[in-house]
This record gives structure tokens, C-alpha cells and sequence, in this order.
């Protein structure tokens, strides 16, 4: 699944004979969701004008919840509190369910006037249908986290008594059903809210904060004709305007499928959670807020919505931590459709750690012999990369891989939590004395670390010229 090559250091090595066998994979959008949230996060700064609105009113929901629907929703429990002179604040940990929309006139029964009779399927601004991504988004003011699970979209589970994927909830009952599967995933987890975004949004949302700097790990090339999807983007950082990012985001025509789609969400989040949250952001809320009320579907309230948004406004980057769902790839003589199967017992612990109420739990670091480290070097200096395989080794950690290269230099060495084992992944970055940890599922798939080589190794123990 994943290119890996043969390696051999200068000085030769085995690997332990107490070395675990590597498992598959398990892993833990949509992008554009969160960020809608994050985005209007700077509301703080206009939020005089947004009282002159009820606070308790729920302007951007489009659909109305029947009783029984809302009731799914953990609604009993106030998440903010504040007057009428002060920004709200949440009180509590929240978590709200994220869908990412794009549907097609395909789709659609009653299709407006200008989506009729275009020769191809196009996309229409609309909530129905399947959902195209799904995350999961906790608020913990108890720990100052930011949590972001992604759900993958085939993920194989029960929704309303039939084993299918994931996406179908959305289809079948809408934001309730989605939130009721999701939390029978999860083993009961409080779904409070819910926010959908469809594709448009996405793009023009991306448009209003004025594009976004993000690095494109590969060249990604796709045309469809029937719904006039052209993708073609080259590899290297770049900025992106609302359609190329759109191209990033929507792009799966690979071996990854939809993981390795999840993967250039978390990246293209990052960046924008880093540049949407400055104080230029601030000169562009009034086209923000027009993209984001035209564009979404939400049951949270204004009051809700300016907590959420002083609350993500200030947590750094460290505290952004972004998971995926775990699990593994089904395999064609398993099932005619393809799935991704959700390791339950792998999900409890995560689960527990991240989503528990209260203060952050952080399990123990794991046993060095059992980690999986893959080392993506962005240097180019092949003593560098020697050198932190051996040192790895001769610190007890024997599963050490290298991969392909990171296809940029990077200033500062990532140590990528990639399953969400923060506690391992901090024991070896005060290791190492180099970089910093991200908690995110951006590194190679099929390991429990991912260490991209930055040049504040290369400085410490590489050599003036490559190899």
C-alpha cells in the first residue's frame, strides 16, 4: 500500500527479535465545515452587531428539526453562559457533528430552474443526499483542546438497523440519523450539535478569507466530464483560491481512496485554522458570514456560535489535534462494495482518551519495541536520516522505516502522532531534542509515528553536503 523502500545505514543493523509484527494500518473534512466554524470564530469582533439578533435564535438552519429529532441532540445541557456586555463562553465540552455536502442534480428531485437541463450532472446547493465527509469537532475548555475525528465517509456500520456505510445516514434521516449512528460508533458519545456545509460553501468560503497557502504533497490530476470535475494541481506549496483548494479537497483517485483524501483535509485545515484566525480575517467577516448563512445548516445558536468561535479563536496549535477513525481497508474477497472496518476496541481507547469529560487522559507511553516509526526526510542529506535510524535503534525502537521523501524542506522536524498516541509521540520528540509533536493523521498511514526530518536535525547531526 505504501512505497516503501529497502534501506541500509552506515552502520548495518537487524532488526530485534522481539520486534512485533507490523499490523495494517488503523486510523483513527471535512475541512471545510470546521473551518466554517473557525472562520466565523473571530465573531468576537463584530459581535455587537450579531446582538442586535435574539441570541437563543438558530438563524442558519434551514431544515427544521421534528421534536423527536431534536431530542437526539444533547440540548438539556447549556454549553455557554455570559450577558449581554460580554462574548459567551462555553461552559462545557462540546461536540458537533460536521457533515461535508456535495450533492448533484442527480440527486436531487426538484431541482431549481437553473440546474435543469445542463447536459451534465452539476452540483446543487443543497443539504439532502449523502454526506460527503464527516467529522466529529469537540470544544474542551477543561483541557483548551480542539479534538477533530475524521469519520470516513465507507465506514461499515449500523445505521437505522441496516449495516451499510456511514454516508447513508444522511440520506435516509438527516442530521439526526447521522448524529444517532455516529454515536452508536462510537460507543454512546454526546452528539450536541450539528453543522452542514455543502461543496459551494466550501469554495466560497475559502474565496472570502482570501485563499490559503498549503503545501501539495503530489501532483493530483482527475477529469470527469459528467460532472465537469477537473482536478489538476502541482506538487509544492502554493496558494489556493476557494476552486484549486476545492480540487485539493475533493481529489481520491488514488490507492488511498478517501484515507488518503482525509489526509490533504487535516493538512488543508491546519493551514487554514493558522491563517484564518488573523487579524486580516477580521476585514473579511461581512462576506464570511454571507457565504457561511447562504451555504450552511446549523441547529446551533448565535450565542453557541460566538462561544464557539472566542473559544477556537484562542487555542493554539499544539492543542489542535485532528484523528481519524480507527480501522482498516476491506479487502475485495470480503465484501462487493468497498469499506473501511472500524477496529471498535481501538476506537474505546480513543474514545476514552480524547473524548472523555473532564481533564485530558493520556495513556502511557507504549512499549519503543512495538511502534511502528516511518521517517520521511525533507533534507535530502542521507547522513541526516543515517544518523536517526541508528539513534532510534539504539534506543530500543527496532520498527524503523523509511519512506518516500517529504517534497519540500521543512524548517522543524514533525513528530506525527498519526493514531492519536500523544504520549509516545512526546516521549521521543524530548528524545530526539528536535521538533515538536502534531497529533494528526497526515504522517504515513500504516504507522504509529511518522518523523519528517526537518533542517533542525539536519543542523544538529547531518552533514554539510548531501550524499
Amino acid at each position: 500500500m505504501s512505497s516503501r523502500k529497502s534501506y541500509r545505514p552506515i552502520r548495518h543493523y537487524q532488526p530485534h527479535p522481539s520486534a512485533q509484527k507490523a499490523r495494517r494500518f488503523r486510523i483513527p473534512k471535512w475541512l471545510g465545515v470546521s473551518v466554517a466554524l473557525l472562520s466565523v470564530g473571530t465573531i468576537s469582533a463584530v459581535g455587537g452587531a450579531m446582538m442586535a439578533v435574539s441570541l437563543n435564535s438558530t438563524p442558519l438552519l434551514h431544515d427544521s428539526l421534528t421534536e423527536e429529532e431534536s431530542a437526539v441532540f444533547n440540548n438539556n445541557d447549556p454549553i455557554t453562559a455570559g450577558n449581554s456586555l460580554q462574548v459567551p463562553k462555553l461552559t462545557r465540552p462540546v461536540n458537533i457533528l460536521v457533515l461535508g455536502m456535495k450533492v448533484l442534480t442527480t440527486d436531487v428531485n426538484d431541482l431549481p430552474p437553473e440546474a435543469r437541463n445542463l447536459g451534465y450532472h452539476a452540483l446543487v446547493n443543497s443539504f439532502d443526499g449523502l454526506s460527503d465527509t464527516m467529522l466529529l469537532v469537540r470544544f474542551n475548555p477543561h483541557t483548551d483542546q480542539l479534538i477533530v475525528l475524521s469519520l470516513p465517509r465507507d465506514t461499515r456500520t449500523m445505521v437505522q438497523g441496516q449495516m451499510t456505510k456511514l454516508n447513508e445516514a444522511n440520506h435516509y434521516g438527516g442530521p439526526a440519523l447521522a448524529a444517532r449512528s455516529v454515536s452508536d460508533l462510537l460507543g454512546g458519545v454526546e452528539i450536541d450539535r450539528y453543522v452542514r456545509i455543502n461543496v459551494q460553501g466550501v469554495e466560497k468560503l475559502i474565496d472570502a478569507l482570501g485563499g490559503v497557502t498549503v503545501n501539495v504533497p503530489k501532483d493530483l490530476q482527475y477529469q470527469d466530464d459528467s460532472q465537469h470535475l477537473y482536478i489538476n494541481l502541482k506538487a509544492g506549496e502554493q496558494q489556493l483560491d476557494g476552486d484549486k483548494a476545492l480540487q485539493f479537497l475533493r481529489f481520491r483517485y488514488d490507492d488511498y481512496g478517501d484515507i488518503g483524501r482525509i489526509q490533504r483535509q487535516q493538512m488543508l485545515m491546519r493551514a487554514l485554522v493558522e491563517q484564518a484566525l488573523s487579524p486580516k480575517t477580521v476585514a473579511r467577516l461581512p462576506k464570511v458570514l454571507s457565504v457561511v448563512q447562504s451555504h450552511v445548516d446549523t441547529n446551533l445558536s448565535i450565542e453557541e456560535l460566538l462561544a464557539l468561535a472566542g473559544y477556537a479563536a484562542n487555542t493554539d496549535a499544539y492543542n489542535t489535534q485532528m484523528l481519524m477513525l480507527p480501522g482498516d481497508f476491506s479487502s475485495s474477497s470480503e465484501f462487493e462494495l468497498s469499506y473501511w472496518l472500524p477496529n471498535l476496541g481501538e476506537i474505546d481507547t480513543m474514545v476514552s482518551e480524547y473524548f472523555g469529560y473532564g481533564t485530558r487522559q493520556v495513556a502511557a507511553s507504549a512499549d519503543p519495541q512495538s511502534l511502528r516509526i516511518a521517517i520521511q526526510d525533507s533534507t535530502g542529506n542521507a547522513i541526516a536520516v543515517d544518523n536517526l535510524v541508528q539513534t532510534l535503534y539504539d534506543s530500543g525502537y527496532y520498527n524503523v522505516y523509511i519512506e518516500r521523501p517529504w517534497n519540500s524542506e521543512l524548517p522543524f522536524t514533525r513528530v506525527v502522532a498519526q493514531n492519536g498516541d500523544l504520549a509516545s509521540a512526546e516521549t521521543l520528540q524530548r528524545f530526539l531534542g528536535v521538533g515538536d509533536v502534531r497529533v494528526e493523521s497526515t504522517g504515513v498511514l500504516d504507522s504509529d509515528i511518522t518523523i519528517q526530518i526537518g533542517r533542525d536535525w539536519l543542523d544538529e547531526y547531518g552533514t554539510s553536503s548531501s550524499l
